[in-house]
């Protein structure tokens, strides 16, 4: 007779929260792209290494899939036309017509109908309240928004980097195959791959290729819920093409291995195999991806530290996981790993 196989455990929301030293939180990038520091945590210890070594770890016939999403300038500072008031302007969402949606920062909410002139150089009408449970502005800009962003808005930094953005972050928060814009965060893991290391990763037979997921500002946002049932994921624009899932179902013939570069990119793949096959699609996704989770597509992940009590977090879990990943945070932050979007990375493979 078989074993009975032992229910899953249930986790909570606390079992993803740890303590973090707020000195390692990255406030920059490293010098180099290349040059940060790579936790493997493949095997039953810890590996420390740098992470121009990747290529190395990799296989000739394994497949590296990025998320070419691009970030745009998406903060706007301005003020209410008829008070004078300040406003502070994250646009979450371009869409047609010249209006986005935009999370507002201002001392009294501004009512439909009025107008907010951004950075002194134009103006753009509240057309009233959107998205989900209507937390978010709908705004009609006077022209094209990525254009009027491109020449008056700023990096959107995340919460924890204290410093107003410089002309570093316009580079450094952005990834060197960034080609899509509609992101109002970059897709952090592959931040880390510079021309090199792209260049040595061709050299050892690994073979590319990209999806799209504009990273929201949910992104940020720790699990408030007091059950993890309980959370709302917020969703994102995504596109898995026809060009992606041919490479990916060629690898898988071949004997390779898809790995993935971030999260983003796991939650965009994993979208496309909801209902079973990968196939190509497009459109929003709210994927909430848990301990339990069924993965389907990918068999590797380099990834960023995440948050205490994030969605990330809970994915890493699910994907490699949650003893190995817990235990990983610990040597890291033992080890003075550097953390979140600036900070260091490390390589997972599915448990």
């Amino acid at each position: 007779m078989k074993n009975q196989a032992s229910s899953p455990r249930a986790y909570g929301v606390e079992d993803f929260d740890f303590e973090l030293p707020p000195e390692l939180i990255a406030q920059h990038p490293a010098p180099e792209r290349s040059g940060s520091r790579l936790l493997d945590g493949r095997g039953a210890l810890p590996v420390d290494r740098v992470f121009r070594e990747l290529p190395g770890l990799l296989r000739a016939g394994d497949l590296l899939v990025f998320n070419d999403t691009r970030v745009i300038k998406a903060r706007l500072h301005g003020e209410k036309l008829a008070t004078g008031g300040a406003v502070e302007a994250l646009v979450e969402r371009v869409l047609p017509g010249h209006e986005v949606w935009a999370h507002l920062r201002a001392s009294k909410s501004p009512r439909a109908g009025s107008v907010v002139r951004f950075a002194d150089a134009f103006d753009a009408e509240v057309l009233g309240r959107a998205g989900p449970e209507a937390a978010l502005f709908h705004l009609r800009f006077p022209a094209d928004p990525l254009a009027l962003l491109q020449a008056h808005g700023h990096v959107p930094l995340p919460p924890y980097i204290s410093h107003a953005d410089e002309a570093d972050d316009e580079a450094r928060y952005q990834t060197v195959f960034a080609a899509r814009p509609g992101a109002v965060a970059a897709p952090t893991a592959a931040l880390h791959f510079d021309e090199a290391v792209l260049q040595a990763l061709q050299s050892a037979g690994v073979a590319r290729a990209a999806v799209t997921l504009h990273v929201g500002a949910g992104t940020f946002q720790p699990v408030r819920a007091a059950s993890i049932a309980g959370h709302r994921m917020h969703s994102e624009w995504f596109e898995v093409g026809a060009d992606t899932v041919a490479a990916i179902t060629a690898t898988r013939a071949a004997g390779g291995r898809i790995v993935a570069a971030g999260t983003t990119t796991v939650r965009a793949l994993e979208s496309a195999a909801r209902a079973g096959a990968l196939q190509a699609c497009c459109g929003e996704t709210d994927i909430f991806i848990t301990p339990g989770f069924d993965f389907r597509v990918v068999d590797m992940l380099v990834t960023n530290f995440h948050l205490p009590r994030s969605t990330l977090l809970m994915l890493v879990s699910a994907f490699a996981g949650y003893e190995q990943v817990m235990a990983l945070y610990r040597h890291a932050v033992e080890s003075r790993y550097r953390f979140f979007s600036y900070g260091d990375a490390m390589l997972l493979q599915r448990a």
